[in-house]
């Protein structure tokens, strides 16, 4: 999610999780940014050290490659030059690349390209200049592998550092208490981006708007736009983000100033996203921006790769998870009777039904019990869930933990009924109560995991479900699959929703 600070500078929005009651301690804004700066410097320059030291080992003591002579063996001695060279242009390298500009908005393998060039680019730089010297470690292949190695390292020391913070903020420390100004459609991304992404270090506190008298699920709403200043000082608010649509022009000006007078920093959500951000596409004729909207993003080639892409997946997963698959088979039928299939029917793209197979995770007669508990519960009809859901079985407890009880839906891809990356498939009663701006989410193929299933999972109510899907439709590309399906792993490790 992009948002504009004062500066005019571009950053991401994020999420929280039940937070502090007061003001975080530790270092925030600045402060936390200039530690995390130099704790990415150390830890990156480690890594390269780390990275350099095995490229060498890797050539020099394992001897993988061509044959070294006695005569041309070359002792880490005479490499250390280098490798006091290659620590301060590979820092540069990435420094350029804008990677010590802490991002909150970003996950860690969102670096990856830029880390890759930044180390290439250094390693080819030290290689160059040891030719031109004619210095004696020339080793090609040693260079080589430090790229390869240095690479690795640096994302992982990375990743490291992120999951470092994140555990940090889980405790308390370094969060940023965040007031939302909007209680629109807008507002409420912003909440939702925020709340599903608690490693970034934000506490949502609640938002305010004039429109709106009741809470936004799990999100309070504080008052109008005039108790802001009052909010910011009572609540100890770090952070104040402005997602009002332009309109409120008078009112976004006075809110500006309260936070300046306050000395609250504040960030301001531009009003393209009213118009559906996600689509709006901006080009420039002699550095006149001219605003468009884009299409729909899964059409066309992008449509055509995508399913390449699931069919080789699917083929792959398949073959792979074959052993896993029949070991769950047999303690599905051992344990009760009953098909080991659980065949349904869900509404996928453009509304048409299919046929959706998951491992039979309830008693036999679930579906009789449904309509009884439905009533017993007195919730959204639109997204059935109970955590005490007494239909479960104690094998399906456990795969249901896990998500395994999914796995048979990589049939689903394969045939064309699904995609790995998608909307979650809803049954039709679910969709029989949509309101019209819900049937947006049909516009494409269902999946097997996707952007909601990653922030926040059953714990979020169904119009955030929806709004997520929404995003991941109108703003997709291979580049989004690829995060949405990192960050399922560890959202599955961890169960987050899963019941």
């Amino acid at each position: 999610m992009t948002v504009v600070d004062p500066q005019g500078r571009v950053g991401v929005a994020q999420a929280p999780r039940p937070g502090p009651s007061e003001r975080a301690d530790g270092p925030s804004g600045g402060r936390r940014d200039w530690v995390l700066t130099v704790v990415h410097v150390a830890t990156d320059a480690a890594m390269i050290v780390l990275a350099f030291f095995t490229s060498w080992a890797i050539r020099y003591v394992a001897e993988i490659g061509p044959e070294i002579e006695e005569t041309n063996y070359v002792p880490f001695s005479v490499f250390a030059p280098v490798l006091l060279g290659l620590i301060p242009v590979s820092l540069l390298a990435i420094a350029f690349s804008g990677l010590y500009r802490q991002r909150r908005g970003t996950e860690w393998f969102d670096d990856i390209p830029s880390v890759t060039r930044s180390i290439a680019l250094a390693t080819m730089t030290l290689f160059a200049g040891v030719a031109l010297l004619r210095y004696p470690a020339t080793s090609r292949l040693t260079f080589i592998l430090t790229w390869f190695t240095a690479t690795l390292f640096v994302i992982l020391g990375r990743a490291i550092v992120q999951l470092v913070a994140s555990i940090l903020h889980q405790r308390g420390i370094g969060v940023e208490r965040v007031l939302i100004v909007g209680g629109n459609n807008l507002g409420r991304i912003i909440m939702q981006s925020l709340a599903s992404r608690a490693h970034l270090g934000y506490y949502v506190v609640g938002f305010v708007d004039d429109d709106r008298a009741g809470d936004f699920g799990r999100f309070r709403h504080l008052g109008g736009l005039d108790d802001v200043e009052r909010l910011a000082e009572e609540e100890k608010i770090d952070q104040v983000i402005v997602a009002l649509p332009a309109a409120s022009h008078a009112a976004i000006l006075r809110i500006v100033d309260h936070c300046r007078q306050g000395q609250v920093s504040f960030k301001l959500v531009p009003d393209l996203y009213e118009m559906s951000l996600s689509r709006v596409d901006v080009d420039t004729v002699s550095g006149i921006p001219l605003i468009g909207l884009k299409d729909v993003a899964i059409i066309g080639w992008n449509a055509l790769t995508k399913r390449a892409i699931d069919i080789v997946v699917a083929s792959l997963a398949l073959l792979a998870l074959s052993p896993i698959l029949a070991v769950i088979a047999l303690l599905i039928k051992l344990e009760s009777r009953g098909p080991v299939l659980y065949h349904h029917t869900r509404i996928g793209k453009n509304r048409l039904p299919f046929t959706m197979f998951k491992f039979r995770s309830m008693r036999q007669d679930a579906d009789k019990l449904r309509a009884a508990m439905l009533k017993e519960q007195d919730g959204d009809n639109r997204l059935f869930k109970d955590r005490r859901d007494p239909r479960i079985t104690r094998v399906g407890g456990v795969i249901r933990r896990w998500s395994l009880d999914e796995l048979p839906q990589f049939w689903n891809v394969l045939i064309g009924d699904m995609s790995v990356v998608g909307p979650r498939p809803q049954i039709p009663p679910e969709v029989a109560n949509y309101e019209d701006w819900h049937y947006k989410r049909l516009a494409v193929s269902p999946g097997l995991t996707g952007l909601w299933q990653v922030s926040g999972r059953s714990e979020l109510t169904f119009d955030e479900m929806v709004i997520y899907d929404i995003y991941y439709i109108e703003n997709w590309s291979l580049g989004l699959d690829f995060r949405i399906l990192l960050r399922t792993v560890p959202a599955v490790l961890q169960g987050r929703g899963a019941f």
